[in-house]
């Protein structure tokens, strides 16, 4: 498997990147968020998603591992493929995403091309509660992490799974840069 490629960008589209490594060229479908950060750049390390098929073998590249996990999340969806993934990730931030799964607003998520009322409703039912972005992209994937950590071990603490997940939200939008540890014991002193 094939958990990120380092090298230097050969061509860059909005939906695709060509990144040389040691003389290889790698194809890889790239969402807008992608392309914006990596337009200007010579060089590259591009998280990689594999999808591989009967017929293919695609790549899926991406900027941050959040967004890695986002799109690995939406292609759990039933009726969520590789490039409807994509497409959302194009058309909302992870941030903005978050934010309408979050609120429930099937509306938001209906823009997408592709995306009618019932896999909006389903992206929404199957995902809310399962996506936490801190506010800064630098600490999304840390806070990620530390959040299913810290709910896990709160739960194993016999508290109950709803009520640790809020309170361990509550407790990271105060502060993404908290360590599970730090979590935890704030945790504990409002629960």
């Amino acid at each position: 498997m094939i958990e990120y490629l380092k090298g230097n960008i050969d061509s860059i589209t909005p939906t695709n990147l060509i990144i040389e490594v040691q003389g290889i060229g790698y194809s890889a479908n790239i969402s807008l968020n992608t392309y914006t950060k990596l337009q200007h750049q010579k060089e590259c390390k591009l998280y990689i998603y594999e999808l591989i098929r009967e017929d293919a073998y695609i790549l899926y590249g991406f900027v941050e591992p959040a967004e890695r996990e986002i799109f690995t999340k939406l292609i759990s969806v039933s009726g969520i493929g590789g490039n409807t993934a994509r497409t959302i990730l194009s058309t909302f931030t992870p941030q903005e995403l978050f934010e309408a799964i979050s609120a429930g607003d099937v509306e938001q998520i209906k823009r997408v091309k592709g995306i009618g009322l019932k896999t909006a409703q389903r992206v929404i039912v199957d995902l809310k509660g399962k996506l936490q972005l801190a506010t800064t992209e630098e600490s999304a994937a840390p806070t990620i992490a530390t959040r299913e950590e810290a709910i896990s071990a709160l739960t194993m603490l016999g508290f109950n799974p709803s009520a640790s997940q809020k309170i361990v939200t509550i407790i990271l939008k105060e502060d993404a840069t908290l360590k599970v540890e730090q979590v935890i014991k704030s945790a504990l002193k409002r629960l």
